[in-house]
């Protein structure tokens, strides 16, 4: 990057009903260096509306709105908006709610009373492609998987290994949690997986927990 260019700010829409919520939260993130709140919505239409014309980065979107369901809502920003990225933030964590927000394509579950420092965290991640799935309600997550039942054989069975580290990121851990309780290192956990990614046809950490568990390897 050249002298005196400065970064790109993730730009991040803010999508609750209530205003001391929207409030509390752009005060949160107005003090990240590297995080612009460019607006604001109380409802999913205007939401749908704002992610059009601001094009944020990540949209923190409630799962409940007055006029519209979040997992509705969050279609309709994928669809209008190539890239975006959309994760719930939210204090409901019901199956039900939970299941519908990951098949609308939701990268990030977060529950309201996460800390700044991890909200912020967690932005910066989504932003870059991952996976952001609070650790309460992963289980979830995977329980809705198991009683789905899908399953589909890949061609070579996971290794021991591989089970292992898969389970560690089923439980929520990065890869330098995970590279300390196996005794590797972060580079060669990142390489693991990345090579689950792409063995199991996964799109993400928490889409590959869902199918290994789908598979009754979890």
């Amino acid at each position: 990057m050249s002298p005196g260019v400065q970064p790109q700010k993730i730009r991040v829409l803010i999508v609750d009903d209530h205003e001391l919520v929207r409030a509390g939260l752009r005060a949160l993130l107005d003090s990240e260096h590297d995080l612009d709140v460019v607006g604001e919505a109380s409802t999913g239409s205007q939401a749908i509306t704002l992610a059009q014309r601001l094009r944020p980065h990540v949209v923190l979107l409630d799962a409940r709105l007055p006029d519209m369901a979040g997992p509705e809502v969050c279609r309709a920003v994928y669809d209008a908006i190539p890239g975006v990225v959309v994760a719930m933030l939210t204090t409901y964590t019901d199956d039900e709610l939970v299941r519908q927000s990951i098949r609308a394509g939701a990268l990030g579950y977060l529950l309201k009373e996460i800390p700044r420092l991890d909200l912020a965290t967690s932005i910066r991640a989504l932003a870059a492609g991952e996976s952001v799935i609070d650790r309460r309600v992963l289980p979830q997550v995977l329980a809705v998987a198991r009683q789905a039942g899908q399953s589909g054989d890949v061609d070579e069975p996971l290794s021991e290994r591989q089970r292992d580290i898969l389970r560690l990121v089923a439980d929520g851990l990065s890869n330098r949690e995970i590279a300390e309780h196996v005794h590797l290192s972060e580079l060669t956990i990142k390489s693991y997986v990345e090579e689950l990614l792409k063995q199991l046809g996964a799109r993400n950490r928490v889409h590959a927990a869902v199918l290994a568990t789908r598979r009754g390897w979890l």
